[in-house]
């Protein structure tokens, strides 16, 4: 098959799981297309079979907003035609669903029947989709996709809940390519990221507000209080300045570190002994899902569908969200008992192996010959 995808090309879950996915396809003999308006950052263009495709939109004084959705949408038309695509799988309902349907229907004008598959991955369902300016448009998008999957059955749910759907939804998970997860164990080393006495905390994020990343700090500091450790805060963002100043009221500078946006978060993650992640809805969880492939247990919250990744008192802990004393008291439970920790450890990895890409790949192959159909 000739496959294009759309996606967002930032260090986002959504981008990361288009990227893998369009780079095991290709590996399966498929060639894909990736259209957006930058290289996603986990995208190797020297790879067989996967082609990039930017988005270039002119820069107009008589728009106040550059229209990014009409050069999508123009962009997916000559891609289609010039690369004789035989289908398209977009993540994100807004802007990429809306725009391959306009495609779609420009492309009927040249006699191409292209369909569609869209995936949702969350904020653009209960954040931004949620909106009453863009309700309509969102609707509008699911509903004349031929195909909806979303990455949880938690996010089908909200989507049901929130819009008028007329389509059915189906439920295929985040994954992650474990074999990569193992072959990468061997740059595991902990020597430049804690001091031997110190426990290694991590924290993964695009530091927006639904991060809580000020509950991150309050966890780690109850948890400092009681065993020597150390945090790492992987990741940039809104809230990131504010994180940064709660970490000097709380005294905690010397033992919390920013690095920002990383292309090392494996090797941080399988030195960690313990992932943070309290966030106030997550559609999946592909953080947590990733700290576990990396065997680290992950303390998080109930919400969304991080119940759905996140086994409760085996590969991790779940508590209430905003409940930092539980969250803390669960990770110096953790985190002072060795034999505990390594089962948890072992367990976590166990589950991460659940969501190998090598199971996922097949139901989106399957769906892909169901829509060509």
């Amino acid at each position: 098959m000739r496959i294009g995808i759309v996606c967002y090309p930032t260090f986002g879950g959504s981008g990361v799981v288009a990227t893998e996915l369009g780079i095991e396809l290709s590996k399966r003999g498929h060639h894909v297309h990736f259209l957006t308006y930058k290289k996603p950052v986990r995208l190797d263009t020297s790879l067989e079979n996967i082609h990039f495709h930017q988005v270039h939109v002119p820069d107009y004084p008589l728009f106040h907003y550059q229209p990014y959705e009409l050069a999508l949408s123009s962009a997916l038309v000559d891609m289609v035609r010039l690369h004789k695509i035989d289908l398209l799988h977009v993540h994100y309902a807004i802007p990429h669903a809306y725009a391959a349907y306009m495609a779609k229907q420009m492309l009927a004008e040249y006699q191409i029947e292209i369909p569609i598959v869209t995936t949702l991955h969350g904020s653009d369902i209960t954040l931004v989709g949620s909106h009453p300016f863009y309700k309509p448009a969102v609707t509008f998008s699911i509903n004349h996709s031929d195909v909806v999957t979303s990455v949880s059955s938690s996010l089908r749910s909200d989507t049901l809940d929130i819009f008028n759907i007329k389509k059915d939804i189906q439920v295929v998970s985040n994954f992650i390519d474990i074999d990569k997860y193992e072959t990468l164990r061997t740059i595991c080393s902990r020597d430049q990221l804690a001091k031997p006495n110190e426990r290694l905390v991590t924290h993964v994020s695009n530091f927006r507000p639904v991060k809580r990343v000020q509950d991150v700090l309050s966890v780690f500091a109850k948890l400092n209080n009681e065993v020597q450790s150390r945090l790492i805060m992987v990741g940039d963002g809104p809230e990131r300045s504010s994180a940064e100043e709660y970490t000097k009221e709380l005294g905690l500078t010397d033992i919390v570190d920013f690095v920002g946006k990383s292309n090392n978060v494996y090797r941080i993650l399988c030195s960690s002994d313990l992932f943070l992640l309290p966030s106030q809805k997550e559609s999946f969880g592909l953080a947590a899902l990733e700290a576990m492939a990396a065997r680290t247990p992950v303390i998080a919250t109930n919400g969304g569908g991080i119940p759905e990744v996140v086994e409760h008192q085996k590969s991790g802990y779940l508590s209430a969200i905003g409940d930092v004393d539980t969250m803390a008291a669960h990770a110096i439970e953790l985190l002072t008992n060795e034999t505990q920790l390594q089962q948890f450890k072992e367990d976590a990895f166990a589950r991460a192996k659940m969501f190998d890409i090598q199971k996922v790949i097949p139901l989106y192959i399957d769906i892909y010959k169901k829509a060509l159909q």
